[in-house]
């Protein structure tokens, strides 16, 4: 499971030629990046590919889990990544450290063969508002809160990967 067979021929210009080699390939599964917050959570994916990073949705924090783990069935994960605000002294709220940990721990328990990774996520929702703002949307767009946690967890993601 997992696999692909490519078949190379030993001379380009004879397909027909069966003396060849076969390529094991293996398939490569989406990434994901989660932008948890306390009301809602914003998630992104990367294509199987791995190059196009794109908003899946925004979910209400507090079945995000479900819809992740139902997510995680249809599609193969390689990776989540979470953002995690690395905040140097003490935290503002200290309940929300607490929400964000214990999902942390929920989703390694969920599916504890795929890695789970922690990224800065600092200041990503200022940076998602400017994108939103200079992108030509509307003023009642720009207030859509559950776009801008999207926007968020794409700009993670894309962070993550080394695409911006």
């Amino acid at each position: 499971e997992g696999v692909l067979f490519f078949y190379r021929a030993s001379r380009p210009d004879k397909v027909s030629d069966i003396r060849g080699c076969l390529y094991l390939c293996r398939i490569m599964g989406r990434k994901m990046g989660i932008d948890f917050g306390s009301k809602r959570t914003g998630i992104s994916v990367t294509d199987p590919s791995q190059i196009i990073v794109q908003g899946l949705d925004t979910q209400e924090t507090i079945g995000v889990l479900d819809f992740i783990i139902s997510y995680g069935r249809r599609e193969e994960l390689d990776e989540i990544v979470v953002g995690y605000p690395f905040v140097e002294g003490a935290w503002g709220d200290k309940r929300f450290k607490e929400k964000l940990d214990k999902f942390i721990a929920d989703l390694k328990k969920a599916f504890p063969a795929i890695p789970v990774t922690l990224h800065d996520e600092r200041n990503t929702s200022v940076h998602a508002r400017e994108i939103m703002s200079r992108s030509g949307l509307k003023k009642h767009q720009r207030e859509d809160k559950a776009l801008l946690d999207r926007t968020s967890a794409i700009l993670i993601l894309q962070e993550y990967l080394g695409h911006i």
